[in-house]
């Protein structure tokens, strides 16, 4: 009997809980500090501005806390707003299963006792949403240990907007209404011509 509860204990484990070694988010400490700086005023375009991220160890943690660093992944992120109605966005406590940064901004060694700078072009399939960034601490196994981010705890503040790339280009629309203009022009030469025509071809009174 105890070996069948235990059998069913350890199924119900493997059913419902977190897989074997899966890095849960909540149980990573804040040890990073992360800020992401953008143009003011405006809303930033894919494929044509940038942001600028630092991050670095806080100066508040302990010495040695960062004794397993290897390296320091950066990445953009969806907040609350961002998510609402699009599951394929969706938060989830498994690292391995979270949705919420999809878009990898740079990868580096981690440098102990060294603010990083790194200005990323937004790339142009970054679609239209609200973001912000999240740097991980990594160890050498590729574990996440650590994480920072730029906004706080519940995702609202310090956040920043990105407008995806429509696809058009100024140059394209000048040639387009160049385009138009010349088959304007054509077509108003063309009727103007065939009414002269018309009178020549027209017969004359005696």
């Amino acid at each position: 009997m105890a070996s069948k509860l235990l059998t069913a204990w350890i199924f119900i484990c493997l059913m419902f809980g977190p897989a074997y070694g899966a890095v849960l988010f909540s149980t990573l400490p804040r040890t990073l500090t992360v800020t992401a700086t953008t143009k003011k005023g405006s809303v930033l375009k894919a494929g044509e501005d940038a942001v600028k991220v630092t991050w670095g160890l806080n100066t508040t943690i302990p010495a040695g806390t960062d004794s397993k660093y290897s390296k320091v992944v950066v990445k953009l992120c969806f907040p609350p707003v961002s998510q609402e109605e699009r599951a394929w966005r969706k938060t989830h406590d498994e690292l391995n299963k979270d949705k919420t940064c999809m878009f990898k901004i740079v990868e580096r060694a981690y440098t102990k006792n060294k603010q990083e700078t790194y200005e990323w072009e937004i790339e142009r399939d970054v679609p239209t949403a609200t973001y912000f960034v999240r740097a991980y601490a990594v160890d050498s196994k590729g574990d996440e240990v650590a994480y920072g981010q730029s906004t706080n705890s519940k995702k609202t503040s310090n956040l920043f907007d990105i407008e995806a790339i429509t696809g058009r280009h100024t140059s394209i629309d000048i040639a387009a209404a160049c385009f138009s203009a010349f088959s304007v022009v054509t077509l108003f030469i063309f009727f103007y011509a065939e009414k002269r025509k018309g009178k020549k071809s027209s017969p004359q009174p005696n």
